[in-house]
């Protein structure tokens, strides 16, 4: 499995060093040199990751039966993961929204600068809130 393991880890070094490569080379070598080259790099990197998948699953498998867990734990761990996921999707909204109305503004007026971050905090609080909400579900199992 370490071999299986090492093997994964240098292919995927070998693919992102050779795509920055080809990525500063590619006037010189063209998009079709490019195209082939990320062709056989999926080519090796899809397998070999599906390989060192299919190995790790029987230790997975055993380290599950072994561990005796609360069967509704697993569901306080998903309302902690929905509750930070959304929160955050929520403040990417809306600092996104605010963020570029804001900017909008201060190249109008540069005075209100201050005024505006109040509002861009504001809508970042939104992740604060539910990462706050998920740390007391996390500490409820």
């Amino acid at each position: 499995m370490t071999i299986l393991l090492m093997l994964t880890f240098c292919v995927v070094i070998a693919t992102i060093t050779y795509g920055v490569v080809a990525q500063s080379k590619i006037d010189v070598l063209g998009k079709e040199k490019v195209k082939k080259a990320l062709k056989i790099n999926l080519g090796v990197f899809i397998p070999v990751m599906m390989g060192a998948l299919i190995v790790n699953i029987p230790g997975v498998a055993r380290g599950a039966e072994a561990a005796t867990v609360n069967p509704a734990a697993g569901l306080g761990y998903l309302a902690a993961g929905l509750s930070t996921g959304l929160a955050t999707i929520g403040a990417g909204y809306a600092v996104g929204a605010v963020g570029s109305s804001a900017l909008g503004a201060v190249s109008e007026d540069p005075k209100i600068l201050g005024k505006t971050l109040i509002f861009v905090g504001l809508g970042e609080g939104i992740a604060i809130y539910g990462l706050i909400i998920s740390i007391m579900i996390l500490s409820k199992l």
